[in-house]
Parts: structure tokens; sequence; C-alpha cells
């Protein structure tokens, strides 16, 4: 008998349970899901791409060592503003200046040698050589004419052939003479055309040495070429430089460049003249606007990422931006002033096309929409909604068409 009542009150709180369970279930059921509810307004919507750069001056004077040398004297200040002309260290440049002395007379001996192998040879030699070609012409000339009456005296026998053969052997030797030195004067003008050659490209060669040791003693007082800010000097007094060793970097500061570096995807957004700003972690708080100027033409690698290198011109009157510093970008690609906007996490997307579900005070109702410019909150609506329509943002929940809501 206990058995039995034992197993009716087991039966008794199985059926308890049960009917607490479905009336739970039936409640439930019968409220209505609680969702967020936002009205559809107007705002304006920006779409942006962030990234980073880095600040560049535009047109920067670089100055570098191009000799090696000490910094003799350093006469400016890091960071300060310097005008055109105004000289901002010295090199020592005495090697030079030695150098270019023998320079110059190399030249001069250069330039000697070219004018004598033009006129001929050296000018002794030249003139010593053309008074024995006068003489011997005149010898010969004077020979030849007496061998012509000793012949005619020696037909009428008043001259004996004796003094014929004298004048003779006389008149050969003449000649001789003569011909040696026009053979000598034949291969002193072939010897002055090779020697002009070759003093012609030691002038040449001494002329540009002269020319390269001025340009380097030039170099040795840097001056600034234009009025700037001296943005860089990394020499002092006493410093040894190489060749090619920075020296001094300044620049018009006023307006700099940013080279943004974009991620490849979002090269297609990319268009001349749009909006940039500009932050710098230096001084939060600051903007600098700017505009894209040339849009890049290719990808290249940078610490891991694939990207586009895009360069901005960006005012910076108050010559706050410092060139090398590193910068965050944002470029402004697209912007809708007071346009429809629903947020983000109201719209849902199935086969590709986008909807909301709008909520007509008791449930939603699934409305297709065509959407535009998009930020991170707000997507631009171009068809499907209207100024105060109230929508869903299910945030984690299902819903479907047509299913009964409460608004949070």
């Amino acid at each position: 008998m206990a058995e039995t009542n034992k197993k009716q009150k087991s039966a008794l709180a199985v059926l308890v349970t049960a009917v607490f369970v479905v009336l739970v279930l039936v409640a439930v059921r019968g409220k209505p899901a609680v969702v967020p509810i936002v009205n559809i307004t107007r705002a304006d919507v920006s779409q942006t791409i962030a990234s980073n750069g880095k600040v560049e001056p535009i047109d920067p004077m670089i100055a570098r060592a191009e000799f090696p040398t000490f910094v003799s004297k350093v006469s400016a200040i890091e960071g300060q503003a310097v005008h055109r002309g105004q000289v901002i260290l010295r090199l020592d440049s005495s090697d030079i200046q030695a150098q270019l002395a023998q320079a110059r007379a190399d030249l001069i001996t250069a330039e000697t040698s070219l004018r004598n192998a033009q006129g001929g040879g050296a000018p002794a030699d030249v003139a010593d050589l053309q008074s024995n070609l006068v003489a011997e012409r005149a010898d010969v000339a004077s020979l030849q004419q007496a061998q012509t009456q000793l012949q005619q005296l020696f037909v009428k026998q008043a001259v004996t052939k004796d003094d014929v053969d004298k004048n003779t052997t006389a008149l050969e030797k003449a000649r001789a003479r003569l011909q040696a030195l026009e053979q000598r004067q034949q291969a002193m003008q072939q010897q002055s055309g090779s020697d002009a050659q070759q003093a012609q490209l030691r002038v040449q060669q001494d002329q540009a040495q002269m020319s390269s040791l001025q340009e380097k003693l030039r170099s040795a007082t840097v001056t600034a070429t234009a009025d700037g800010t001296l943005y860089s000097l990394p020499v002092h007094e006493g410093d040894f430089v190489k060749v090619g060793d920075e020296l001094a970097d300044l620049a018009d500061l006023h307006q700099v460049r940013v080279r943004a570096f974009i991620d490849e995807p979002d090269m297609g957004m990319l268009q001349p003249g749009q909006t940039v700003q500009v932050a710098w972690d230096a001084l939060p708080g600051r903007m600098w606007i700017g505009k894209t100027e040339e849009i890049p033409k290719q990808v290249v690698p940078r610490d891991r990422r694939s990207v586009a290198e895009l360069l901005c011109s960006v005012d910076n009157s108050k010559l706050e931006l410092l060139p090398n510093t590193n910068v965050d970008v944002k470029v402004l690609v697209h912007q809708s002033k007071n346009a429809l906007v629903v947020p983000r996490g109201a719209v849902r997307e199935e086969n590709g096309q986008r909807f909301v579900f709008v909520f007509n005070g008791e449930e939603v109702k699934r409305r297709n929409v065509t959407l535009g410019v998009a930020n991170a909150s707000n997507y631009e609506v171009i068809s499907g909604l209207q100024e105060g329509d109230r929508v869903a943002v299910p945030q984690d929940r299902v819903l479907h068409d047509g299913m009964r809501v409460q608004a949070a």
C-alpha cells in the first residue's frame, strides 16, 4: 500500500512540473521580444580611409659633403629660421685650395703645349727652322743662277770646266741641305698634329679638374639657398665628414607634404583633390588639413603591408609639423550632407540584398533598402526609407517579417 502511495505522489509531481512548464512557455510566447528601436533621421555622413604617413618637406635643400674633411665652423642652430645667403657652416678647404693651385699650374702648362703644337712646335725651334729654310733657299737660288751663268761662260771658254764642276757640287750640297730642312719641317708638322690632340685632351682634363675643385671649394661654405627653416643640422665643429655625408637640411615648412601609406584594397577610392586630415600624437587635439595630390600608380611592400604611397599637400602655417615625423592620416573619400541615415546595426543582408526591419508599433516588417556612403556607425539611405521611419536594431536577436516586438 505504501509503495502504491509513493508511485501516485511521484506521478502527481511530474504532472505538476509539466503543467508549470507549459504555463511558462505559453506566457513567454505571448510576450513580444524586446528590441531597440531607432528613428530614421538626417545627418552628415563621411567615408574616410584611415592610415599612417610621414611628413616630408617640399623642395628641400640638402647639403652634403663633396670631399672628406673636417667641419671648421658651425654658424647656425638646428630649428632656427634662416635667410637666403646666410652662412650655415664651413668646412676645412686648405687641401682643396692646394689642389686647385696645382691644377691651375697644370692647366697653364697644358695650354702652352697646345699653343706650341698648334703653331707647329716650340716657337724657338720653329723660328730657327724657318730661318734656316730661308737661308738655304736663298743659297740654292744663288748657286742655281751662278750655275747658269758659268755654263754660258764655259761655252764661250771664259771659264774652265773645273769652275763649273765646283759650282755644281756646291749647288747639290745646298739642295740636299734644303731638302733635309723641308723634311724636318714636314716631320715637325706631323708631330705637332699629334701633340695638339694630346695637348687638347690635357687642357680639357685640367679644365674639368679645376671646375670640380672650384665647385668643391664653393661647397665648403654651406649657405641657405632660400628663406626657410634649418630642420636638420647633424654635424658639429671638429667633426670629420666623408663624401656624401649629410651636413644640413632646410626648407620652407609653411607648406609640407605628407606621404600617406594607403592599403592596397583602398586604392580604388582615391582621387586628386580629396580632403586630408592629419593628426600627430605629439600635439594631441590638433588637426592639419590638406589635399591629395598625385594618385599612386603602384603598390610597394612596407612593414608586411602592400601599400600605395599617396602624396598630400598640407598647410603648416604655424610650423608645427616637423619633417620625418610619423602622423595619422584620414582621407575623406565620400561625403553626403543632410542625408537620411540608418545605423549599421539595423542593416541585414541576404543574397546580396540589404534590408531592415521597420517597426509599426506592434510588429516589424522587412523592407529592402539601397545604401550609399558609409562610415563607422551609419549608412546613407538612398531609397527604401523615409525620415521618421522607425527601424529595429536587433543586435544578436534573429527577427523575421511580421514578428511582434516591443521597443526597448
